[in-house]
């Protein structure tokens, strides 16, 4: 029984990281969750130089305990849209977990390297824990999800996010995490004054230096602002592909879409796949949102399932379409593993429901595209799962003014998976010093400012519509520009210097920084 303690533990402080995020926003428990980390692998080493095998054991149980509890929207997506019974549901999502948690727990191997309850381990738990969630971002084609500092678009380390992204701040969070640990876990640890003084400066050092760096104006307004509308028509997922639905769907993003033009909406938009046809299915429909464009002047941008013949074979792309003074179409580079396409799919698509979901057989567009053009302004269009990356997004944001995203978080239900979604896209707004369009079928449908902040909302799971202004944002942050190279050479430093101190094996006393430690001081 006492072998499972850890273990447990381990997974108990995972789970706990999970309400830092949407829609709890507890941020402090995740720096709690891993600071319990950092304590349960010190404190199972006993003293003694850690083990690569029991640091990694721990790091996987701490990811099954986050992956489990903040990841629990996927069971809802494979069993009440994907057509899969509870056991089997339980099944894959265990899978999906286990995968998720042995990609953070690889680094942590190298733990065992270092001296355990020395400033080797403040130097080397954050590096590893930014190799874990790097990993994530694009091993299998990445899930950049539940990343530790999503929590902290409205906290001081927010304004790290224009220099060193999500991954930067995650990074630093871990950091304290680890000082907090190591000045915890006490003897044997002979620390100096120095040594502490030390310890908790690189613990709070980032938090004021935060404060002070979101008050730099990375980006600038350039021009007027422009009035954006949007429609969230709330169709029920169950109903979206009925062809008996097909014309009360229309009939909601047509009404929606005049309403707000009578409001001087300048640009519209709806969200992904709004029109449950492929382009081609429907030429009239697709010329008539054309021609309303064109005569009222205002610029519509809808997600559309757009198809074209390629070599004899037609090809089907998940895309965000402009009707209006520039039509132009854009396709979705990066797509969600059986829900857009079926991995391996000769070899196992038909064998259960839900490797045939109604839109597993889209193609992804090429990575090179082109910005959208509406209403005067260059958007960076990112299709749901798109704006989870922040390299991509940072890329993407380097040629255009706004950055616009659509979804359709129905696949999540009523879950927090849409309010995790929405929170990430809040980081990207930060992370380029863009405005951030969001629009989706059932919320969260929202504008969200430079600084991350939700300007204009609407509830979820309600058919409304909602307009707002948005500006036009020119030049680049430190993280557009370097990417996450920055973040790598911070954390390369880290494990080079926890290398170094490692080699000299001794601990952080009078023989490191020239006197006595404070336990041996009257």
């Amino acid at each position: 029984m006492r072998k499972l303690i850890y273990p447990l533990a381990s997974a108990a402080a995972g789970a706990l990281m999970t309400l830092s995020f949407a829609p709890f926003n507890f941020w402090a428990c995740g720096l709690l969750s891993l600071a319990a980390f950092a304590g349960l692998v010190l404190h199972r080493a006993g003293g003694r130089q850690l083990q690569g095998r029991s640091s990694a054991w721990l790091a996987f149980c701490f990811g099954l305990g986050l992956f489990a509890s903040g990841g629990s929207w996927v069971y809802v997506s494979i069993t009440q849209f994907g057509g899969s019974s509870m056991p089997l549901g339980v099944l894959l999502t265990g899978g999906f977990v286990a995968i998720l948690s042995a990609m953070l727990a690889a680094p942590f191997w190298f733990l065992g390297r270092f001296t355990d309850r020395t400033p080797a381990f403040a130097l080397a738990f954050p590096a590893l824990w930014f190799l874990g969630e790097w990993l994530r971002s694009w091993l299998f084609t990445g899930f950049p999800w539940l990343y530790a500092g999503y929590a902290h678009t409205n906290t001081w380390l927010a304004g790290w996010a224009p220099v060193l992204s999500v991954f930067g701040i995650g990074l630093l969070l871990a950091l304290g995490a680890a000082v907090i640990a190591l000045l915890v876990a006490g003897r044997p640890l002979p620390l100096t004054r120095r040594a502490c003084v030390g310890l908790l400066s690189a613990a709070l050092l980032p938090w004021p230096v935060g404060a002070l760096l979101g008050q730099v104006d990375w980006t600038h307004t350039a021009g007027e602002p422009v009035t954006v509308g949007l429609v969230q028509a709330n169709i029920p997922q169950e109903k979206k592909w009925l062809p008996e639905f097909r014309a009360e769907t229309i009939n909601r993003y047509q009404a929606g879409t005049q309403a707000l033009a009578d409001s001087g909406a300048e640009v519209i938009v709806w969200p992904e796949a709004a029109l449950p046809l492929l382009y081609g299915q429907a030429p009239n429909l697709m010329s008539t949102l054309q021609r309303n464009a064109e005569e009222t002047g205002v610029d519509l941008i809808s997600g559309v399932l757009y198809d074209r013949v390629d070599n004899g074979l037609r090809v089907v792309h998940n895309s965000a379409a402009v009707f209006g003074h520039n039509p132009h179409v854009y396709h979705k580079r990066h797509l969600v593993p059986f829900g857009e396409y079926v991995p391996l799919e000769e070899w196992i698509r038909g064998t259960i429901e839900f490797f045939d979901l109604p839109t597993s057989f889209i193609r992804p567009g090429p990575e090179e595209q082109p910005p959208l053009a509406a209403g005067d302004l260059t958007w960076a269009p990112l299709i749901c799962y798109e704006i989870v990356y922040p390299s991509l997004v940072a890329e993407s944001a380097l040629a255009s003014q706004v950055l616009l995203t659509i979804s359709n978080d129905a696949w999540f239900g009523d879950s927090i998976g849409p309010l995790q979604h929405m929170q990430m896209a809040q980081m990207r707004a930060l992370e380029t010093g863009r405005y951030l369009v969001r629009g989706t079928n059932t919320g969260v449908t929202a504008i969200v400012n430079p600084q991350g902040e939700i300007t204009d909302k609407l509830p979820q799971f309600k058919r409304a519509n909602m307009i707002g202004q948005v500006t036009a944002m020119e030049g680049a942050t430190p993280f557009m520009v370097l990417g996450i190279i920055g973040v790598m050479a911070l954390a390369a430093v880290m494990l080079t210097g926890a290398v170094m101190l490692q080699r000299q094996r001794l601990p952080l006393s009078s023989a490191v920084l020239g006197e006595q430690p404070v336990d041996q001081l009257d």
